[in-house]
């Protein structure tokens, strides 16, 4: 099974998903369990991932296949993303904390690259 349409979107999201994330397209590969060459075909458009590599790519990228396909326009409403905000509930205050001064320190190091 193969992904029929939106081919040109998806070639652009997943360039932007991969620039995005400073990852280049054998590092992409890598992460994803795809061979390096797998990434330069799907963005080139010469080949069109099947349904388990576009999952391994959004998984790897930390986006929702959604984005991937055009469906959303948010890079950053991944999975993980989802489930903090579904399981938050079931931490603590002090856990809550820890788990906003880690994203805070993460932000911080992200703009330091930058």
């Amino acid at each position: 099974m193969t992904i029929a349409e939106g081919g040109d979107i998806f070639q652009q999201r997943l360039q932007a998903a991969r620039e995005l994330r400073k990852l280049t397209q054998s590092q992409l590969a890598a992460t994803a369990g795809l061979p390096a060459s797998s990434v330069s075909h799907f963005e080139a458009g010469a080949r069109k991932p099947s349904f388990d590599n576009l999952k391994r790519l959004a998984g790897a990228l930390a986006v929702t296949t959604d984005y991937l396909l055009g469906r959303s326009d948010d890079p950053d409403t991944s999975g993980a993303v989802g489930r903090l905000h579904r399981d938050q509930h079931k931490l603590s205050a002090e856990d809550l904390k820890l788990t906003e001064d880690f994203v805070n320190m993460l932000l911080l190091r992200s703009q330091k690259k930058d």
